[in-house]
């Protein structure tokens, strides 16, 4: 990013659309350290779509 790579806003967003999909999966287990994944999974997410805005 710092170097203004072309493809830089694409990394984000798949970055974006994987952190997703593992809280997705994360939150379907009731395990305590499942949904901690899927809270930081989902903070993640939220901030690649920043970077890639």
């Amino acid at each position: 990013m710092i170097r203004d790579s072309q493809f830089a806003k694409q990394v984000c967003q798949l970055c974006a659309t994987i952190c997703d999909a593992c809280a997705t999966e994360c939150a379907k287990h009731q395990n305590p350290h499942c949904q901690a994944c899927a809270t930081e999974c989902k903070k993640c997410a939220d901030e690649c779509r920043k970077m890639s805005a």
